[in-house]
């Protein structure tokens, strides 16, 4: 059977991703955990932190596309500084990102509603999913946001947005 992705499914998860405490949410359309290939939405409102990661052992290759708003996606290097990033933005042509494996990486929602559309080798095992980059703070410390407000700053710099 056909799996389709449409605006009731969409807003559905924004609603979700709008009360849930982390600001945001999956909608996978994946059956099982231990499939090879994970396909799901991400609904994503802003103000949620998402800790930089990286996926190796195993390595896993992720991709975003956007639905539906705009998010900022963060590549860094091994000391946390901003190596490259993305707006994703459907108004201006910017789709897609693939993020390679053992490469550390965030995303950044800046509008109420962004969801993307998300693609990852699996299988999914919380273990080793992801590995949390240590010179960025917890999802919920007391630094997590202003962390999160620091780093949405300069990549706004960088892309020269106000």
């Amino acid at each position: 059977m056909m799996i389709r992705i449409d605006k009731e499914i969409v807003d559905k998860t924004t609603t979700r991703a709008k009360e849930s405490e982390r600001k945001r949410m999956n909608y996978n359309f994946h059956p099982q955990l231990d499939d090879l290939l994970q396909r799901m939405l991400n609904a994503m409102e802003p103000g949620t932190y998402i800790r930089p990661h990286k996926h190796e052992a195993p390595d896993k290759t992720e991709v975003f596309m956007i639905l539906r708003g705009r998010m900022i996606v963060i590549e860094f290097d091994d000391e946390g500084e901003i190596k490259d990033l993305e707006l994703l933005d459907c108004s201006e042509g910017r789709w897609a990102v693939e993020i390679p494996p053992r490469t550390w990486h965030s995303l950044i929602s800046l509008e109420s509603g962004s969801v993307a559309f998300e693609i990852k080798n699996g299988p999914y095992n919380p273990i080793d999913d992801k590995n949390f980059a240590v010179w960025a703070p917890t999802e919920k410390s007391p630094e997590a946001q202003s962390f999160l407000k620091s780093l949405t700053e300069r990549c706004k710099a960088l892309l020269k947005m106000d």
